[in-house]
């Protein structure tokens, strides 16, 4: 009979291992983040998943929230004016509410993406009153706020339900 963490460990996206180019390379890690994140939270059960795990406050739906703002921002042109509180999702909003706004908002930006070819070409974005920072930055940089995220997110799943990532 399994271990009651062997029946709770969920098996991850894995990475990719291979990529035609840069850019597909780049692409295929943060898709791979993004499906990790999305299911660490999908299922989570309430009220669990908003309430805080550590001394920051930090919780799991807010987790997924605040990446999405964050998404939005980076490739979608939107403007946000205090990101602490993107991590709290609304009370109104389900689980289910908030990984579909996440994956919607992932659509979006991987439709901004498929038109960009140059990863030294700053980020089609509206937001003049800054510059631009580059393809290759930005998928850099969601690389890493999505893994560092992804992380929080398994560990404090675990700490709801015991359910683990690989």
């Amino acid at each position: 009979m399994p271990t009651a963490s062997a029946r709770n460990r969920r098996s991850d996206t894995p990475p990719p291992r291979t990529g035609s180019s840069e850019t597909a390379i780049l692409r295929e890690f943060l898709d791979c983040l993004r499906t990790s994140i999305a299911a660490k939270v999908d299922g989570a059960p309430e009220p669990q998943v908003r309430t805080a795990a550590v001394p920051s406050g930090t919780n799991l739906l807010g987790l997924l929230n605040h990446l999405t703002f964050v998404e939005r921002s980076m490739f979608l042109g939107d403007h946000v004016t205090d990101w602490q509180a993107t991590f709290q999702a609304a009370p109104a909003d389900s689980v289910a509410d908030v990984v579909a706004r996440y994956r919607e908002t992932v659509e979006r930006a991987n439709e901004v993406l498929d038109g960009c070819t140059d990863l030294g070409a700053p980020i089609p974005r509206s937001r003049p009153e800054r510059p631009a920072p580059s393809i290759r930055w930005a998928l850099t940089h969601m690389i890493e706020e999505t893994g560092r995220h992804a992380g929080h997110a398994d560990i404090l799943r675990e700490l709801i339900d015991g359910a683990t990532g690989r």
